[in-house]
Parts: C-alpha cells; sequence; structure tokens
C-alpha cells in the first residue's frame, strides 16, 4: 500500500464543491482510494464517495491521509494531492 499525505488548499476545506470535485477525480481512477485526516488515520473512507469524503469535515490547512494499493497507484495519489493542496 502506498500512502501520501496533503494539506486541504481550498477556503471551504473539503466541503461541497471541493469535495464534490475530488470524489470526482478519485472516482475516475483505476485504483481505489482511502482517505482519512491525518490525526485519525483508523477513520479511513473511501475517497470516490462524497457523502464519506464530506463525513471526514477536514478544513482549510488540515492534513489528511491517501491511501492506494495496485498498478499505478503511486501516480494516482500524486493526481490527487496535487488537487487537494492547489486552491481552487
Amino acid at each position: 500500500m502506498i500512502e501520501r499525505t496533503a494539506v486541504i488548499a481550498a477556503a471551504a476545506g473539503l466541503h461541497a464543491r471541493p469535495a464534490a470535485a475530488f470524489a470526482y477525480v478519485a472516482a475516475e481512477q483505476q485504483v481505489p482510494v482511502e482517505i482519512a485526516k491525518l490525526s485519525a488515520p483508523e477513520l479511513s473512507v473511501q475517497a470516490d464517495s462524497l457523502l464519506g469524503v464530506m463525513s471526514l469535515d477536514v478544513a482549510h490547512g488540515e492534513r489528511v491521509l491517501l491511501r492506494a494499493r495496485g498498478e499505478g497507484a503511486e501516480q494516482v495519489l500524486e493526481t490527487l494531492v496535487q488537487l487537494l493542496e492547489e486552491s481552487p
């Protein structure tokens, strides 16, 4: 399993539009991805689930942990980290 961390750049955190954009991109990937707050990695959710992502209640500036397994997982995580760290 490959892991990466990201700092949330969106002013709203992972709520509404930023969460929807993230979940949409995660759903397009060829490998399943999990996301969790870095402070509570045991409470991970599927990154392609909008409700799951929003339930994490991640605020601007918080760190999240992304995990993926499978062929191409490293590139998938790089794509998602970049998305989270860019301010919309």
